[in-house]
């Protein structure tokens, strides 16, 4: 009985060995690398993706970095950040911009940070600007006899309210703010991608474009797939062979994806009912 339980032991003690060492080797990358940042959907949060970029520009076996983006754009804070953390990147390695079947507003805004843009023919690029949704709420209300009234410290703190339609001089203060914000990505884009600021104001009017019309006003450097992008790289950094592809390791959770899918829902709600949002940028709807 003794020898039995020992035999057991003994094989899950090996198994468990076999076991780790193959997570060791799987881990383990042989070969040059090029690394893979994704960008995903809705630009909200900026965590993963920023942590990733900077662990690629750190890790001195990264020869090089692919951003692939498949988003119709987001905040403009988080976006930004995100923009000039490939700028930095692309201080020390080649960055290499993947289009998915959307890139457009804030998604554009971060591609135009790489060395080198590829799109597909149909992906939906461009919408270069800003945007801030409010609906009005007053008359419906004055309607069933429901009436606001705000207490509050500062001209312009219940500025936006979906209780109140909004004065001349708040409209004049937001679009100053709008157009700033707005300059910002115009200039961003021309610095990037040494275009003349009079150029990019031609198409940052909000429109979308096609890949193909985006290669052809500068916006877009090349027409091809992911597997375009990476093969590209890898002769622009010298590699034989097969690389090796990285990704961000980011640790799965049940509840970060629930609550990830949860809040992009209620923005994509919010952003189809032109409920009253944050400053954000263009999204294609």
């Amino acid at each position: 009985m003794r020898k039995g339980i020992k035999i057991t032991l003994i094989v899950l003690l090996v198994l468990i060995i076999i076991f780790i060492v193959s997570l060791f080797i799987i881990g383990l990358s042989f070969g040059e690398k090029i690394a893979v940042v994704e960008i995903e959907g809705v630009i909200m949060d900026t965590k993963d993706v920023v942590e990733d970029i900077v662990r690629f520009r750190d890790d001195k076996d990264i020869k090089g970095v692919i951003v692939r983006i498949n988003s119709p754009g987001g905040s403009t804070g988080p976006t930004q950040e995100i923009f000039r953390e490939i700028k930095k990147l692309r201080e020390k390695k080649p960055v290499y911009v993947s289009m998915g079947a959307v890139c457009a507003s804030g998604g554009y805004y971060i591609a135009s940070g790489g060395n080198k843009i590829y799109a597909l023919p149909s992906t939906i690029t461009g919408s270069i600007g800003v945007i801030m949704e409010n609906v009005v709420m007053e008359d419906l209300l004055k309607k069933i006899g429901i009436q606001a009234e705000p207490i509050k410290a500062g001209t312009y703190k219940d500025l936006g309210s979906p209780f109140r339609k909004m004065k001349q001089d708040e409209r004049a203060y937001i679009q100053e703010i709008l157009d700033s914000i707005h300059s910002q990505f115009i200039k961003d884009i021309a610095e990037s991608r040494k275009m003349k600021e009079e150029i990019v104001k031609q198409y940052a009017d909000g429109r979308i474009f096609t890949g193909i019309q985006a290669k052809s006003f500068g916006l877009v450097d090349v027409i091809g797939t992911y597997y375009d992008t990476i093969e590209d790289m890898k002769k622009a950094v010298n590699i034989k062979g097969k690389p090796v592809i990285v990704k961000g390791k980011r640790p799965f959770s049940i509840l970060k994806l629930l609550v990830s899918s949860f809040v992009k829902e209620i923005y994509s709600e919010m952003s189809s009912l032109k409920y009253y949002a944050p400053f954000k940028f263009m999204m294609v709807q």
